[in-house]
């Protein structure tokens, strides 16, 4: 793993206190909220000093090739640095459900997964607390720790620290919700989701390549996963062409079917409702259209 690489040669020791000095006025993410949270200042994601966890266990309803034999090690964390009216985890991402850990329980929860016959260690809303994971992945390292790390996120990203975090994390697994900044702030309270999720997306994949599977269980690379929403409100054929012209056509893309309406979603009429098939299908049929073929 490239990260115990970084490890032995003290450059993830130098990128933990790099993102631990953002804590002091957080531009973790695009949103620059400049609060310090060293102080348990709160900014748009509600989190401090310290990490939140929701939950953690071994997740066989991810895709079957993070899950692979073992499950996929998955640690979800609370709070989000999206505001997504329809989000199904709503009471972990907008209420904030979960106890605060400190980075040695955090390395112990990631020790713990690994044991259990975990096939990686799943960070699900990893982008606002990144040196939390980093200061608890040296001690996890020290404790043995060898899985591929997922970076499993929403897709707003900041595209500074991702150069900063090269090479930490072995498989990147964005969402890519819209492909209209106007409905990225209708939609999730962000301006430019579509301009800041292209940069990172490109970045990623710079970074770790196309998805290596090997005997069926992903190991490194690109993993991109789409919402169909109702109404063609995600602009899923933008999406798309996005992936194949400025990714790689090797790009694996999980395109969702599951959306169905939770949280604030009653509030916007295009929302309301779940997708029918012939919405679903269409995208499907679009993305082979165009050259895409991994996924689905």
């Amino acid at each position: 793993m490239s990260y115990i690489e970084l490890y032995k040669k003290g450059i993830l020791e130098d990128i933990k206190n790099k993102l631990l000095q953002q804590l002091k006025s957080c531009r973790l993410c695009p949103r620059q909220c400049k609060v310090n949270r060293e102080d348990n200042q709160l900014g748009f994601c509600k989190t401090g000093r310290f990490a939140k966890v929701d939950s953690f266990f071994l997740h066989f309803g991810e895709e079957p090739e993070l899950v692979g034999r073992g499950g996929s090690g998955t640690i979800f964390f609370s709070n989000c640095n999206l505001g997504c009216i329809y989000c199904q985890n709503y009471t972990i991402s907008h209420f904030g459900e979960g106890k605060v850990v400190y980075p040695k329980e955090l390395a112990e929860i990631m020790l713990n997964l690994q044991k259990r016959g975990a096939e990686n260690i799943n960070f699900v809303t990893p982008t606002h607390i990144l040196p939390q994971i980093l200061e608890a992945l040296v001690i996890a390292i020290e404790g043995g720790l060898v899985l591929p790390l997922v970076y499993n996120c929403g897709g707003y990203e900041s595209g500074e620290i991702l150069s900063l975090i090269k090479g930490v994390f072995d498989i990147y697994m964005p969402d890519i919700k819209y492909s209209y900044n106007t409905i990225g702030l209708r939609l999730s309270s962000v301006p430019d989701y579509w301009d800041k999720v292209k940069e990172a997306v490109i970045k990623m994949h710079n970074d770790v390549g196309d998805l290596v599977i090997e005997k069926g269980v992903a190991k490194k690379g690109l993993l991109v996963r789409h919402l169909v929403l109702p109404n063609r409100l995600a602009g899923s054929f933008a999406v798309l062409d996005f992936i194949k012209e400025n990714i790689s056509s090797c790009t694996y893309v999980n395109i969702m079917d599951q959306y169905h309406p939770c949280y604030k979603a009653g509030e916007i009429f295009e929302l309301t409702r779940r997708i029918n098939k012939e919405e679903y299908l269409e995208v499907v049929s679009y993305a082979k259209r165009i050259g895409l073929y991994r996924g689905f």
